[in-house]
């Protein structure tokens, strides 16, 4: 659900009980500024879904994932 700043500020315990079942964005003059989710949703379920989409690329240890970083910058 995408609600306006203002709107959040009205109804502030409304949307509080709405998070705990849906993600609310809040916007101010067009620009999505913040999100209220629910903490007891799962992200490592969330990541696991995730899972499969990007490209399996080769493993990386740290070391190598830290040199690729430097490297772009």
């Amino acid at each position: 659900m995408i609600i306006t700043a203002t709107e959040f500020k009205t109804n502030l315990g409304k949307y509080l009980e709405m998070a705990a079942s849906q993600d609310i964005f809040i916007t101010k003059n067009g620009k999505s500024i913040a999100r209220l989710t629910s903490p007891a949703v799962n992200k490592l379920a969330l990541l696991d879904d995730l899972a499969g989409i990007a490209p399996q690329a080769k493993a990386m240890d740290e070391k190598a994932i830290r040199e690729e970083r430097l490297s772009r910058q």
